[in-house]
């Protein structure tokens, strides 16, 4: 960084230094603390010596410019001209950051030393790329203030505890005297436990840099900041962990992807020669002077982001995946939408060598692969994307682009992002949640775009038996790739003008289906109405997990009402509790109506009717100490204590009930909406507000979370099972023969949030209308919001076990909806194909055509054509994940195996750590176990490898189709 004030070139990159991306990544344990901070200390003064006088953005090889000319429908339209000091500026906000650069004169903050600065990226409606830097707001935490602590005490402790933290760093080079910029005594109470409104002295810590927050947190808990006339303490401490960006978005208002305003006369814009960012309009301001809007009604509107959607091929060598320092970049195919609109607006392809032309896509050749990739990333820079998706960008074509620009030398390649100079890099990482497992991750940083992997977002959305491209894209497009299978690549690259054009036809294909797949699934859109209704930028949603989001909503509400959050420390815990009922299922074939009664957000309605909170939770001890009476706090049936809501109104149910409230609202808006668009945005919408109100329970549950509490999660479970018996006990007893009904109902199955009656009638139309007035009137003994509601009716319905059944899904008496099948093989990934289309069509037989002699008729076909191996090995194909590594497995397994086989063949291409992996089992030598007869479906086809059916038969096959044929056969 080379100056300071409005030129001050310190826009380096993004401060993230997570390693480990998940559920639990926000609250990491303090040896990870200090890591980080070690290396965030480190790559600080990398940034603030980062030479940026020199801009190399613009010093591109001539002929790389002559290829691109006449391409310049790639950049977005010239902004207008205007005065900062008369108009308004707005835009919406797709990202937001912070750097470490140095005070700029006229805004608040620290004047001395390295600084925090807010960075906000959005567009504005004219379709601007815009930059908005944010100055003045600096990182902070609360600890408790010991009893003897006065206000007299407070510029000691600030002296203390600064001189502690500077004493403490291994590196200090930039000279960091004011470490601690501010110390204050303020009246809170913590969130943790029922306080009866009572505020007590709390401390609160503003520091110069996020990097500083997590050394002072170990100094202060460990009683190693000495204070002149305070005895030595360890500090309980509260909100040292929030991440800078959610802490600045909670305390402006600020939710992702909303719309920004800067009112004229606060902001200033700069010029050429002070823009530290590619985007076309860059600004600065106060960080208490911009409006932040609610997305609601115009707001709620999408500016005409940009999306990117590319692809790359390599011309590998024969049996071995492509490797960055060998093998070749040969095509980058290119799609550019318009959020919004229908059609890509740039369709180009970058290919080595000649290549015939295509109609409707720019083909742009070179002879130079350096000049290809320079080439790409000078598109990049010009085409100005916000979102870049793609398939398995993160993992593939983005590390295999840097890895390859940097063997060929391709100087200005990684200048992707929009910080000028800021060179894109890649980081190794873990993924892992409950939806997506364990998995190995790349991460590169392109300051400015978002990257949206769709691959990632498929594998944590949907649960899919293949992960392919060409299998997704069938699956929701009905669509396929281009017929060139990876072994020809290379051959065809080596061919004529004519088989290049083959190829890039390929490729152009494989950047198209990714932008079709994310219009069709909403992405986009849901991603963005996830972000804004849970207050995180929209690129959290790709990198972290479910618990982030609930702290953003927790935090907001803890302000309002002076709470705090204490810095809850990971850890294993071997507590255990009851889950959810199941009531035992009366195995069977029903040739009856069986009609569904479910509670809606059973879980959610459960903590706002109980008011079951942290602010709630009464400890050991706290009924004397408030001197509460007995009407004014309940016994869960777990034995936990909350008080009631006429004595304190729970934080979590606020929360929820404003979710629960907006959600309904939106639906109610969906129907009186016009336009397709805003219907898409508002469903969008109700669905991130579901998805926000069920993971309240989940949070309050994670044992290795931010902020457990076993007493809230175990209540809520204790509850759910208390109303599933207290359902079927008010059902069997209302609906008797003894009460004039025409038969005695019965309760067949109750699982989690729902219960299966049979009323005993012969018709859909009777059941549906029992089943309306059951839920009815079961709902009139319980506490709202809680309610029971009729769903469905079951017709014919065969129960197989817990969580296993299939049956006609009727919503209207006329006619049954689908065939829904839950737990058997139908549905489930870990099955090959032939078993889920053998179980289907028996169930269709059984279930639709009431045929169970041609069901038989059907199965003894199969397993006929299995046997006589007249079955094509695609339908024999198992997929299972890779979910750990083969050590920490206890048992050998088929999967894990052939990973390892397949690693040794060719490490290159073999499966990794949460993919999932395919495989056959062969025929070997009896008494060989499975796990050693699994092996690759392809590597079977190429060597001619037989098939064990007999094993298909006895371990895949049969149990299942006794499981259904056995309660209608006997």
């Amino acid at each position: 960084m080379s100056g300071r004030g409005a030129k001050n070139r310190g826009g380096p990159p993004t401060k993230k230094a997570k390693t480990v991306l998940d559920d639990e990544d926000d609250f990491p344990n303090d040896t990870f603390d200090e890591q980080m901070m070690e290396e965030a200390m480190l790559e600080l003064e990398d940034e603030i010596n980062l030479d940026l006088d020199n801009p190399t953005e613009d010093k591109y090889d001539k002929d790389i410019s002559s290829k691109l000319s006449g391409k310049r429908n790639w950049r977005r339209p010239e902004p207008l001209l205007f005065n900062p000091k008369e108009k308004k500026l707005i835009f919406q906000q797709i990202d937001i950051d912070y750097y470490v650069g140095f005070h700029c004169e006229g805004m608040p903050g620290a004047s001395d030393g390295p600084v925090p600065i807010m960075r906000m990226y959005g567009v504005n409606d004219e379709g601007n790329s815009i930059c908005c830097h944010i100055h003045g707001f600096h990182p902070y935490f609360y600890v408790t203030a010991p009893s003897d602590f006065t206000r007299n005490h407070l510029p000691n402790f600030r002296t203390s505890l600064n001189a502690a933290v500077i004493s403490d760093m291994k590196s200090n080079s930039r000279n960091i005297n004011n470490a601690v910029l501010n110390v204050e005594l303020v009246q809170k109470s913590t969130i943790y436990g029922f306080q009866d409104n009572k505020m007590i002295p709390f401390i609160k810590i503003t520091l110069a840099l996020p990097q500083l927050i997590a050394p002072s947190k170990r100094l202060l808990e460990r009683g190693e900041v000495n204070c002149p006339g305070i005895n030595s303490t360890s500090y309980r401490v509260f909100e040292a962990n929030i991440d800078f960006e959610i802490r600045f978005m909670a305390d402006t208002n600020v939710v992702g992807c909303n719309w920004i305003e800067l009112p004229k006369n606060t902001y200033r814009l700069r010029d050429k020669s002070s823009k530290l960012s590619r985007c076309q309009i860059e600004v600065d301001i106060a960080w208490d002077k911009f409006i932040s809007h609610e997305p609601e009604g115009n707001w709620a509107r999408v500016a005409p982001f940009r999306i990117l959607s590319f692809d790359i091929e390599c011309a590998g060598r024969k049996g071995i995946f492509p490797e960055a320092i060998v093998d070749p970049v040969i095509q980058i195919a290119n799609m550019v939408i318009i959020q919004g609109e229908k059609e890509p607006f740039i369709r180009n392809i970058l290919a080595l060598d000649t290549c015939d032309e295509i109609v409707g896509s720019d083909v742009i050749c070179f002879q130079k692969e350096s000049q290809l990739l320079e080439a790409w990333a000078q598109f990049m820079r010009e085409a100005d994307p916000d979102i870049i998706t793609g398939y398995n960008i993160n993992n593939f074509d983005f590390p295999y682009l840097l890895d390859r620009a940097k063997h060929l030398n391709a100087r200005h390649f990684n200048l992707l992002g929009r910080v000028i100079n800021s060179k894109s890099t890649i980081k190794k990482t873990m993924l892992q949640s409950k939806q997506m497992g364990k998995r190995e991750n790349k991460s590169i940083n392109i300051e400015g775009r978002v990257q949206f992997d769709l691959f990632l977002i498929l594998i944590r959305d949907y649960k899919l038996r293949s992960y392919t491209l060409n299998a997704v894209s069938y699956h929701f497009l009905q669509e396929q790739k281009e017929d060139v299978h990876h072994s020809v690549i290379t051959d065809l690259q080596k061919g004529t003008s004519s088989t290049r054009r083959r190829l890039a036809v390929y490729c152009l294909k494989d950047a198209l289906l990714p932008l079709q797949l994310l219009q069709k699934l909403m992405c986009v859109i849901n991603y963005m109405e996830m972000a804004r209704v849970t207050g995180v930028p929209f690129s959290y949603l790709q990198t972290r997990g479910q618990q982030i989001k609930v702290v953003s909503q927790l935090i907001r509400q803890a302000m309002v009402k002076d709470l705090l959050i204490p810095t809850y420390q990971s850890q294993q815990s071997d507590d255990f509790f009851e889950g959810a009922t199941v009531i035992e299922p009366k195995r069977g074939y029903y040739d009856k109506p069986i009609a569904t009664l479910d509670f809606s957000s059973l879980y959610p309605s459960i903590m706002m009717a109980h008011n079951l909170c942290y602010t709630t939770l009464l400890q050991p001890g706290s009924i004397d100490k408030f001197n509460l009476n007995g009407d004014e706090y309940i016994r869960t049936p777990s034995g936990n204590l909350f008080v009631k809501s006429s004595k304190r109104k729970g934080l979590l149910p606020e929360i929820l009930n404003s979710l629960l409230t907006a959600r309904k609202k939106a639906k109610t808006d969906i129907k009186k909406e016009t336009d397709p668009f805003k219907r898409q945005v508002l469903d969008g919408r109700q669905l991130a507000l579901k998805i926000s109100a069920n993971s309240v329970y989940g949070f309050t549950g994670a044992q290795v979370g931010k902020l457990p509490c076993l007493e809230i999660s175990q209540s809520v479970t204790s509850f759910g099972r208390l109303m599933i018996e207290q359902t079927r006990n008010e059902v069997e007893k209302t609906y008797t023969k003894e009460n004039g009904y025409e038969f005695d109902a019965v309760v067949i199955y109750g699982d989690t949030d729902s219960v299966m009656v049979k009323f005993g009638v012969s018709t859909v139309a009777e059941a549906m209308k029992l089943g309306e007035e059951a839920a009815k009137k079961v709902s009139e003994s319980f506490i709202k919001p809680i309610k029971l509601e009729f769903e469905k009716v079951y017709f014919p319905y065969l129960l197989i076990n817990k969580k296993r059944y299939a049956g006609l899904y009727f919503t209207n008496p006329d006619k049954y909806d689908k065939m829904d099948c839950k737990g058997i093989e139908t549905v489930r990934r870990d099955n090959c194909t032939l078993v889920a289309k053998l179980m289907n069509e028996c169930l269709e037989k059984l279930l639709i055509d009431r045929d169970p002699d041609g069901a038989v008729a059907y199965a003894k076909t199969k397993i006929a054509d299995l046997l006589c191996n007249r079955v094509d090995i695609s339908n024999l194909v198992i997929t299972k994940e890779l979910t750990k590594t083969d050590k920490d497995y206890t048992a050998k397994q088929a999967h894990v195996e052939l990973a390892n086989k397949m690693r040794k063949r060719d490490a290159g291409s073999a499966p990794k750590l949460g993919d999932r992996v395919p495989y056959v089992i062969i025929a070997a030598s009896k008494g060989t176990p499975a796990y050693m007869k699994a092996e690759d479906p392809i590597y079977v086809l190429e060597n001619n490898i037989p098939i064990d059916t007999e094993y298909y038969l006895t371990n895949m096959i049969s149990k299942p189709l006794l499981r259904i044929f056995e309660p209608i056969l006997g």
